[in-house]
Protein backbone atom coordinates (compact mmCIF):
# COMPACT_ATOMS: atom_id res chain seq x y z
CA UNK A 1 0.00 0.00 0.00
CA UNK A 2 1.04 3.56 -0.95
CA UNK A 3 1.22 6.20 1.77
CA UNK A 4 0.04 9.64 0.41
CA UNK A 5 3.29 10.74 -0.71
CA UNK A 6 3.71 7.87 -2.86
CA UNK A 7 6.11 5.61 -0.91
CA UNK A 8 5.15 1.86 -1.03
CA UNK A 9 4.95 0.92 2.44
CA UNK A 10 5.97 -2.85 2.66
CA UNK A 11 7.95 -2.81 6.30
CA UNK A 12 6.48 -3.71 10.19
CA UNK A 13 9.33 -3.14 13.00
CA UNK A 14 7.31 -5.12 16.02
CA UNK A 15 9.36 -4.02 19.61
CA UNK A 16 7.92 -7.26 21.33
CA UNK A 17 9.44 -5.90 24.73
CA UNK A 18 10.71 -2.96 26.33
CA UNK A 19 12.70 -4.65 28.36
CA UNK A 20 16.75 -4.94 28.24
CA UNK A 21 19.58 -6.81 29.91
CA UNK A 22 21.97 -3.62 29.23
CA UNK A 23 21.55 0.03 30.59
CA UNK A 24 23.36 2.22 27.92
CA UNK A 25 22.90 5.71 28.60
CA UNK A 26 21.90 7.60 25.52
CA UNK A 27 19.31 4.86 25.16
CA UNK A 28 17.89 4.43 28.75
CA UNK A 29 19.57 6.82 30.90
CA UNK A 30 17.34 6.16 34.12
CA UNK A 31 16.63 3.19 33.41
CA UNK A 32 13.64 1.03 32.62
CA UNK A 33 10.52 1.46 34.23
CA UNK A 34 9.00 -1.62 33.52
CA UNK A 35 5.21 -1.82 32.02
CA UNK A 36 3.41 -4.39 34.15
CA UNK A 37 2.63 -7.95 31.89
CA UNK A 38 -1.11 -6.36 30.69
CA UNK A 39 0.96 -3.17 29.30
CA UNK A 40 2.91 -5.51 27.06
CA UNK A 41 1.61 -6.56 23.68
CA UNK A 42 0.17 -10.46 23.52
CA UNK A 43 1.28 -12.56 21.57
CA UNK A 44 -1.72 -13.25 19.51
CA UNK A 45 -2.25 -9.41 19.42
CA UNK A 46 0.75 -9.73 17.05
CA UNK A 47 -0.44 -12.39 15.30
CA UNK A 48 -3.55 -10.60 14.45
CA UNK A 49 -1.66 -7.46 13.73
CA UNK A 50 0.82 -8.90 11.52
CA UNK A 51 -1.97 -11.08 9.53
CA UNK A 52 -4.43 -7.71 9.02
CA UNK A 53 -0.68 -6.33 8.00
CA UNK A 54 0.09 -8.26 4.85
CA UNK A 55 -3.31 -7.35 3.75
CA UNK A 56 -1.76 -4.07 2.95
CA UNK A 57 1.26 -5.00 1.33
CA UNK A 58 3.45 -5.28 4.55
CA UNK A 59 6.03 -8.38 3.55
CA UNK A 60 9.06 -7.49 6.06
CA UNK A 61 8.70 -8.09 9.41
CA UNK A 62 12.10 -6.64 11.72
CA UNK A 63 11.81 -7.73 15.92
CA UNK A 64 12.98 -5.41 17.68
CA UNK A 65 13.27 -4.73 21.59
CA UNK A 66 14.70 -3.54 24.05
CA UNK A 67 16.26 -7.03 23.09
CA UNK A 68 13.60 -9.31 21.94
CA UNK A 69 15.51 -11.98 23.00
CA UNK A 70 14.79 -11.24 26.86
CA UNK A 71 10.62 -12.24 26.11
CA UNK A 72 9.71 -15.28 27.18
CA UNK A 73 8.39 -17.64 24.15
CA UNK A 74 10.28 -15.41 21.78
CA UNK A 75 11.22 -18.03 19.22
CA UNK A 76 7.67 -19.83 19.14
CA UNK A 77 6.51 -16.17 18.66
CA UNK A 78 9.30 -15.96 15.72
CA UNK A 79 7.83 -19.06 13.79
CA UNK A 80 4.36 -17.94 14.52
CA UNK A 81 4.86 -14.88 12.32
CA UNK A 82 7.23 -16.52 9.64
CA UNK A 83 4.07 -18.85 9.33
CA UNK A 84 1.82 -16.13 8.58
CA UNK A 85 0.80 -16.30 4.91
CA UNK A 86 2.53 -13.16 3.06
CA UNK A 87 5.42 -12.71 5.56
CA UNK A 88 8.79 -13.20 3.05
CA UNK A 89 11.08 -12.02 5.97
CA UNK A 90 11.22 -11.95 9.43
CA UNK A 91 14.86 -10.35 10.78
CA UNK A 92 15.54 -9.27 14.15
CA UNK A 93 17.96 -6.58 15.79
CA UNK A 94 19.36 -7.36 19.48
CA UNK A 95 22.57 -6.19 21.32
CA UNK A 96 23.37 -10.05 20.81
CA UNK A 97 24.12 -11.27 24.80
CA UNK A 98 21.11 -13.57 24.43
CA UNK A 99 22.20 -14.73 20.81
CA UNK A 100 25.86 -16.15 21.61
CA UNK A 101 25.70 -19.96 21.18
CA UNK A 102 22.30 -19.64 19.98
CA UNK A 103 22.10 -18.96 16.31
CA UNK A 104 21.10 -21.97 15.66
CA UNK A 105 17.66 -22.17 17.63
CA UNK A 106 16.96 -18.56 16.13
CA UNK A 107 17.63 -19.78 11.83
CA UNK A 108 14.97 -22.55 12.97
CA UNK A 109 12.54 -20.71 14.22
CA UNK A 110 12.49 -17.89 10.85
CA UNK A 111 14.97 -15.74 11.29
CA UNK A 112 16.92 -15.13 8.05
CA UNK A 113 19.22 -11.95 9.06
CA UNK A 114 20.62 -10.47 12.15
CA UNK A 115 21.62 -6.86 13.17
CA UNK A 116 23.69 -6.91 16.63
CA UNK A 117 24.10 -3.52 18.42
CA UNK A 118 28.29 -2.91 19.12
CA UNK A 119 28.98 0.55 19.99
CA UNK A 120 32.87 0.00 21.24
CA UNK A 121 35.27 -2.71 20.54
CA UNK A 122 37.25 -1.98 23.96
CA UNK A 123 35.86 -3.97 27.08
CA UNK A 124 36.05 -0.77 29.22
CA UNK A 125 34.07 1.49 27.06
CA UNK A 126 31.57 -1.12 26.14
CA UNK A 127 31.30 -1.14 30.07
CA UNK A 128 30.83 2.95 30.19
CA UNK A 129 28.24 2.65 27.46
CA UNK A 130 26.36 -0.51 28.41
CA UNK A 131 26.75 0.24 32.52
CA UNK A 132 27.03 -3.67 32.32
CA UNK A 133 29.53 -5.79 33.36
CA UNK A 134 28.79 -8.50 31.24
CA UNK A 135 30.64 -8.49 27.86
CA UNK A 136 29.78 -9.31 24.40
CA UNK A 137 32.05 -11.85 22.64
CA UNK A 138 31.33 -10.38 19.39
CA UNK A 139 34.06 -12.41 17.75
CA UNK A 140 32.39 -15.62 18.43
CA UNK A 141 29.04 -14.35 17.72
CA UNK A 142 29.92 -12.76 14.87
CA UNK A 143 31.68 -16.26 13.50
CA UNK A 144 29.04 -18.22 14.76
CA UNK A 145 26.47 -16.03 12.49
CA UNK A 146 28.51 -16.64 9.39
CA UNK A 147 28.76 -20.53 9.92
CA UNK A 148 25.27 -20.63 9.99
CA UNK A 149 25.48 -18.37 6.91
CA UNK A 150 23.11 -15.68 8.28
CA UNK A 151 24.26 -12.88 6.02
CA UNK A 152 25.18 -10.25 5.27
CA UNK A 153 26.05 -9.50 9.11
CA UNK A 154 25.86 -6.21 10.39
CA UNK A 155 26.82 -4.42 13.42
CA UNK A 156 25.22 -1.28 13.92
CA UNK A 157 27.82 1.11 16.25
CA UNK A 158 25.73 4.51 17.57
CA UNK A 159 28.57 7.19 17.16
CA UNK A 160 30.05 9.29 19.93
CA UNK A 161 32.04 11.91 19.69
CA UNK A 162 34.80 11.67 22.21
CA UNK A 163 33.87 7.97 23.23
CA UNK A 164 34.38 5.69 20.28
CA UNK A 165 34.84 8.11 17.29
CA UNK A 166 38.64 7.06 17.90
CA UNK A 167 37.91 3.51 16.97
CA UNK A 168 36.33 3.74 13.64
CA UNK A 169 39.74 2.64 12.07
CA UNK A 170 39.11 -0.53 14.74
CA UNK A 171 35.53 -1.02 13.33
CA UNK A 172 36.63 -0.74 9.69
CA UNK A 173 39.60 -3.08 9.82
CA UNK A 174 36.72 -5.76 11.87
CA UNK A 175 34.61 -5.84 8.66
CA UNK A 176 37.45 -6.02 6.61
CA UNK A 177 38.62 -9.21 8.68
CA UNK A 178 35.52 -10.91 8.44
CA UNK A 179 33.59 -9.39 5.02
CA UNK A 180 30.80 -7.83 7.15
CA UNK A 181 28.47 -4.46 7.43
CA UNK A 182 29.46 -2.01 10.12
CA UNK A 183 27.20 0.77 10.04
CA UNK A 184 27.60 4.41 11.71
CA UNK A 185 24.53 5.44 12.87
CA UNK A 186 23.98 9.37 14.07
CA UNK A 187 23.04 9.92 17.58
CA UNK A 188 19.31 11.31 17.31
CA UNK A 189 17.94 13.37 20.11
CA UNK A 190 15.19 11.29 21.51
CA UNK A 191 13.10 11.79 24.38
CA UNK A 192 15.66 12.18 27.85
CA UNK A 193 19.04 10.87 25.91
CA UNK A 194 20.97 11.31 28.92
CA UNK A 195 23.88 13.56 27.67
CA UNK A 196 24.52 16.87 25.94
CA UNK A 197 23.20 16.02 22.25
CA UNK A 198 25.78 18.38 20.94
CA UNK A 199 28.68 17.66 22.79
CA UNK A 200 28.10 13.98 21.45
CA UNK A 201 27.02 14.13 17.84
CA UNK A 202 28.58 13.06 15.04
CA UNK A 203 28.18 13.34 11.44
CA UNK A 204 29.23 11.15 8.62
CA UNK A 205 30.87 13.73 6.59
CA UNK A 206 33.16 14.74 9.30
CA UNK A 207 33.72 11.00 9.86
CA UNK A 208 34.50 10.50 5.59
CA UNK A 209 36.30 13.66 6.29
CA UNK A 210 38.80 11.65 8.51
CA UNK A 211 38.64 8.06 6.59
CA UNK A 212 39.38 9.30 2.99
CA UNK A 213 40.24 5.51 2.53
CA UNK A 214 36.43 5.21 2.08
CA UNK A 215 35.14 4.87 -1.58
CA UNK A 216 31.37 5.10 -2.37
CA UNK A 217 29.92 1.70 -3.31
CA UNK A 218 25.91 2.16 -2.81
CA UNK A 219 23.08 2.98 -1.56
CA UNK A 220 19.74 1.66 0.22
CA UNK A 221 17.09 3.52 1.47
CA UNK A 222 18.21 3.86 5.24
CA UNK A 223 22.14 3.34 4.51
CA UNK A 224 24.96 4.84 2.15
CA UNK A 225 27.82 2.14 1.72
CA UNK A 226 31.66 2.78 1.57
CA UNK A 227 34.86 0.28 1.39
CA UNK A 228 38.39 0.85 1.16
CA UNK A 229 39.35 -0.35 -2.18
CA UNK A 230 40.47 -3.95 -2.54
CA UNK A 231 38.59 -4.74 0.79
CA UNK A 232 35.86 -6.71 1.38
CA UNK A 233 34.02 -5.35 4.33
CA UNK A 234 31.39 -2.31 4.12
CA UNK A 235 30.64 0.58 5.93
CA UNK A 236 27.70 1.86 6.40
CA UNK A 237 26.23 5.79 7.51
CA UNK A 238 22.51 5.25 8.78
CA UNK A 239 22.61 9.63 8.94
CA UNK A 240 18.65 10.71 9.66
CA UNK A 241 20.37 13.63 10.77
CA UNK A 242 22.79 14.83 8.25
CA UNK A 243 21.21 12.95 5.25
CA UNK A 244 17.56 12.43 5.41
CA UNK A 245 16.37 9.29 3.76
CA UNK A 246 12.35 10.13 4.55
CA UNK A 247 11.66 10.59 1.11
CA UNK A 248 12.09 6.70 0.57
CA UNK A 249 11.27 5.41 4.32
CA UNK A 250 9.05 2.40 4.03
CA UNK A 251 8.53 1.19 7.08
CA UNK A 252 5.75 1.15 10.05
CA UNK A 253 6.41 0.70 13.86
CA UNK A 254 4.85 -1.51 16.33
CA UNK A 255 5.65 -0.39 19.72
CA UNK A 256 5.89 -3.02 22.81
CA UNK A 257 2.51 -1.08 24.24
CA UNK A 258 0.54 -1.79 20.80
CA UNK A 259 1.24 1.27 18.86
CA UNK A 260 1.50 1.67 15.49
CA UNK A 261 3.84 4.76 14.86
CA UNK A 262 3.84 6.23 11.03
CA UNK A 263 7.02 7.27 11.70
CA UNK A 264 9.73 7.07 14.47
CA UNK A 265 10.70 10.88 15.01
CA UNK A 266 6.78 12.35 15.39
CA UNK A 267 4.10 11.36 18.33
CA UNK A 268 0.85 10.75 16.19
CA UNK A 269 0.41 7.16 16.97
CA UNK A 270 -2.77 4.31 16.50
CA UNK A 271 -3.28 1.48 19.04
CA UNK A 272 -4.18 -1.48 17.53
CA UNK A 273 -3.54 -3.94 20.95
CA UNK A 274 -6.85 -5.60 21.46
CA UNK A 275 -8.79 -4.33 18.62
CA UNK A 276 -10.56 -6.46 16.35
CA UNK A 277 -9.07 -7.53 13.18
CA UNK A 278 -11.49 -4.92 10.95
CA UNK A 279 -10.41 -2.13 13.16
CA UNK A 280 -6.72 -3.25 13.22
CA UNK A 281 -6.71 -3.49 9.30
CA UNK A 282 -8.67 0.50 9.29
CA UNK A 283 -5.34 1.42 11.79
CA UNK A 284 -2.85 0.27 9.74
CA UNK A 285 -4.71 2.00 7.03
CA UNK A 286 -4.61 5.08 9.05
CA UNK A 287 -1.18 4.98 10.09
CA UNK A 288 0.33 4.54 6.72
CA UNK A 289 -1.97 7.94 5.23
CA UNK A 290 -0.99 9.40 8.15
CA UNK A 291 2.95 9.38 7.62
CA UNK A 292 4.94 13.06 6.89
CA UNK A 293 6.47 13.63 4.20
CA UNK A 294 10.18 13.97 6.18
CA UNK A 295 11.29 15.13 10.04
CA UNK A 296 12.30 18.59 10.94
CA UNK A 297 15.47 17.65 12.53
CA UNK A 298 17.45 19.34 10.08
CA UNK A 299 16.23 22.57 10.53
CA UNK A 300 16.27 22.53 14.56
CA UNK A 301 18.05 19.79 16.41
CA UNK A 302 15.32 18.78 19.31
CA UNK A 303 13.78 16.10 20.73
CA UNK A 304 10.15 15.00 18.35
CA UNK A 305 9.46 12.13 20.40
CA UNK A 306 8.94 12.44 23.35
CA UNK A 307 8.77 8.52 23.55
CA UNK A 308 12.09 6.31 24.46
CA UNK A 309 13.95 4.12 22.44
CA UNK A 310 13.42 0.76 24.09
CA UNK A 311 9.44 1.04 23.89
CA UNK A 312 9.50 1.87 20.11
CA UNK A 313 12.06 -0.51 18.81
CA UNK A 314 15.48 0.81 17.74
Amino acid sequence: MKDSHGRDINYLRISVTDRCNLRCYYCMPNGVTKLSHEDIIRDEDIIQIVTEAVKTGITKIRITGGDPLVRKGIYQLIRKIKDIKGVQEVVLSTNGLLLLGHVHKLQVAGISRVNFSLDTLNPETYKKITQSEVPLDYSALIEELLAHKMVPVKINAVLLRGVNDHEIPDFIELANRYDILVRFIELMPMGDIGLDYDTYFIGKDEVLQHNPQLEFTRKEIIAEYYKVPGKQGEIGFISPITHEFCDQCNRLRLTSQGHLLPCLLHDHDVLVKSKSSTEILEALKEAIQAKDKGHNLNDEIKAVSKKSMNKIGG
